[in-house]
């Protein structure tokens, strides 16, 4: 199993849960999160003044998904998510050793 962790811009949450729904894609965790990386932030100006906004807001989505369907998911994620612009976000993926569902006690890809 692979987790697939995202971190995208607010605005395209929608567009990517819809791409994930058509592709029967299931298990989605989201979570709003602060950060920066090379976009460094950005300068906003309140009252004249200009301010430096170093952390912006993103979501954070992470999807624990078959070995064989990860790639596919992240590329459909990067596909959909990308702007051009810097700022789109990252992509990480990493092993699961395992998963257990409480409610049934199932285990490894039946879990998810």
């Amino acid at each position: 199993m692979k987790k697939i962790e995202v971190i995208i811009r607010p605005s395209k949450l929608e567009e990517v849960k819809n791409a994930l729904n058509s592709r029967n894609v299931k298990g989605i965790t989201v979570t709003e999160v602060v950060g920066c990386g090379h976009q460094k932030g950005q300068t906003s100006y309140y009252r004249g003044d200009a301010v430096e906004i170093t952390f912006l807001q993103k979501l954070k989505l992470e999807i624990v998904a078959d070995d064989a369907d990860a790639e596919a998911i992240a590329d459909l994620i990067a596909e959909t998510a990308r702007t051009g612009e810097i700022g789109d976000g990252k992509i990480f993926i990493s092993s699961i050793e395992n998963a257990i569902r409480i409610r049934t006690g199932e285990k490894g890809v039946k879990a998810i």
